[in-house]
């Protein structure tokens, strides 16, 4: 089985630190960024946001592409990442991703949100490998989310004990 922070660092990926840097979430209100019980890890909303910077701003179908959908979506993954870090410490800890579900802020007749949501459910993949990496998700697409951003995650995760 290959070691999931290895990998992450093999691969360039810029994955915050949420210990130094704090957890962005909190700027969108009252919340805690992740509660465990047992072996299930639940994370609070993640965003495609660098620091306090939105990085993908505005409406699937008016204002972005889906290929720039994709990319927030990718970027709303390596905050997750750095999410399950700050909970468990390691990516190595990660037994499984049970399941996401994203919020894309669409137009009314914008079809296409579960090509957005594969930017995540690409980098878990990449980063986890199928077994670990794949796991349920739902998409929903939505008129707004806090702050301008276009896409949202949940995520449940199975780590060890």
């Amino acid at each position: 089985m290959r070691s999931p922070e290895a990998l992450a660092i093999q691969m360039g990926l810029d994955i915050p630190d949420f210990d130094r840097a704090g957890y962005y979430g909190a700027d969108y209100g009252t919340m805690k960024p992740f509660h465990r019980v047992g072996s299930l890890l639940f994370l609070s909303g993640h965003v495609a946001q660098v620091g306090a910077e939105i990085t993908h701003k505005g409406r699937l179908g008016a204002d972005l592409t889906t290929a720039q959908g994709y990319a927030a979506a990718r970027q709303t993954g390596l905050n997750l990442l750095g999410g399950i870090r700050q909970a468990v410490g390691s990516l190595d800890r990660v037994k499984g991703i049970i399941r996401t579900l994203n919020f894309v802020v669409c137009t009314p007749d914008y079809e296409d949100v579960h090509r957005v949501s594969s930017g995540l459910s690409d980098l878990l993949v990449e980063v986890f490998g199928t077994e670990r990496g794949l796991g349920g998700r739902a998409t929903i697409g939505v008129m707004a989310l806090a702050g301008g951003v276009c896409f949202e995650t949940w995520a449940t995760v199975e780590v060890e004990g």
